[in-house]
């Protein structure tokens, strides 16, 4: 799968197959374009975990980390 990494403040990055980040929740924004990178199920990634990150993809269409430790999309509520 192909997943754009999008930065925003501090060292909180997503992880998202939209490459415009529209999907992404506002209170961490500005989100800025990082880089994009293939990820595969069992193909180890540096700083992330993969099977987890694709989990939240499928499930909320993000995965997002602060300082490699996901944040937990469900905890985020309306606020988002």
């Amino acid at each position: 799968m192909q997943v754009h990494i999008l930065r925003a403040t501090g060292r909180v990055f997503a992880f998202t197959e939209r490459d415009d980040g529209a999907n992404l929740p506002a209170r961490y924004g500005p989100w800025t374009a990082f880089k994009s990178i293939e990820m595969r199920r069992g193909e180890a990634q540096p700083g992330v975990d993969v099977e987890e990150c694709l989990d939240d993809i499928d499930k909320y269409g993000f995965h997002l980390t602060d300082a490699h430790l996901r944040i937990d999309p469900e905890a985020l509520g309306s606020g988002a």
